[in-house]
């Protein structure tokens, strides 16, 4: 097992060098220019001039990509030329917001999206098995920017009992920072009413990011699940005698749960890239309003430090996906050896 993750660590090396040269190369080729956007309309070619070299700007494109890959590997990646903050720590303070929320919609597709697609199956071209499969595809349609806004319209402006937005009630406040997780962090200091404000602010959020995924892991599950029973080992159990429940739970669910693993890896980077949008409309202090203020900005060096990021935190994830598949099903880590 330890080989098996050890190769699978290694595969990962490769794509996120390539994700580091390539998003240099892109933000070189998109129109906009940093230091004209940190100087103002107003600035001499002079002032121009200053910036550029400040930042390095003014410098051959191939050296500014050594400069950039030798800062990257040190973990340094510059100053934010919008904030003129380190960008380390902005994305140090900023990536705990976006886990968690990438997180809590994660486990509300799972938790939600496996019985639906456990019952649609068992179920099969019955009317619940009918329902699931509209709710799949209405899922996978909805814009999640509508589906926001409607949330925000229905449960915070007409029925007040969720928050419009952002991570906390001000009048609250912040825990002590221990995880940067605010559900976990309010637990580490005893402030039952601080995390009940955090869950408050997560659950519209979480809901709206939730839902394509949700639509997906149903679907898998019912794929899995009808090819599972299909089996003859289920086929033996039924003549055995075996209840449905238990005949469920016990030999289709697990056998059939090995497809919808491979679906959470897939899902955690399009929840990532669909948190853009829904941090953006509930105000959420993440990653993606800090991108979204990068690209408006021409901030390179943000921008290229949250695509690192991201594509790390994925690549980790899809690893550790790997390794679940491999203790669900050992002959997965048999057949890459």
């Amino acid at each position: 097992m330890a080989l098996y993750v050890l190769r699978r660590l290694l595969l990962a090396l490769p794509a996120l060098f390539g994700l580091v040269i390539l998003t240099f190369v892109l933000s070189r080729v998109v129109p906009g220019d940093p230091a004209a956007t940190l100087a103002g309309d107003a600035a001499t070619p002079a002032q121009l001039a200053e910036i550029r070299a400040q930042y390095g700007l003014d410098r051959p494109i191939m050296e500014q990509a050594v400069i950039h890959v030798r800062q990257v590997l040190t973990g340094d990646f510059g100053r934010s030329i919008f904030s003129g903050r380190p960008v380390t720590e902005e994305i140090a303070q900023r990536l705990p917001a976006t886990l968690e929320l990438t997180f809590a919609a994660l486990l509300l597709a799972v938790l939600l999206g496996v019985p639906l697609g456990l019952v649609a199956a068992l179920n099969h071209n019955g009317p619940v098995d009918h329902l699931v499969r509209l709710l799949s595809v209405g899922g996978l349609a909805i814009a999640s920017f509508w589906l926001a806004i409607m949330l925000q319209l229905v449960f915070s402006m007409d029925l007040d009992v969720l928050p419009l937005r952002g991570r906390v009630d001000v009048a609250i406040g912040l825990p002590p920072r221990v995880t940067g997780f605010l559900l976990v962090d309010s637990l580490v200091a005893g402030r039952l009413d601080m995390f009940g404000d955090a869950l408050r602010h997560l659950a519209l959020p979480a809901i709206t990011l939730s839902l394509p995924g949700l639509a997906t892991i149903a679907r898998f599950t019912r794929s899995g699940v009808l090819e599972t029973l299909q089996k003859d080992f289920v086929l033996y159990a039924r003549a055995a005698g075996y209840g449905r429940v238990r005949l469920a739970a016990i030999y289709v669910l697990r056998n059939a749960v090995t497809l919808v693993v491979t679906q959470v890896g897939l899902l955690f980077g399009a929840l990532i890239s669909g948190a853009v949008a829904v941090e953006a409309i509930f105000d959420w202090p993440g990653l993606g309003t800090y991108a979204v203020q990068a690209i408006l900005s021409s901030d390179y060096k943000a921008l290229l430090a949250v695509t690192l990021v991201v594509g790390v935190v994925y690549a980790v994830v899809n690893v550790l996906v790997d390794v679940a598949q491999a203790l669900i099903d050992p002959r997965v880590a048999e057949d890459a050896g």
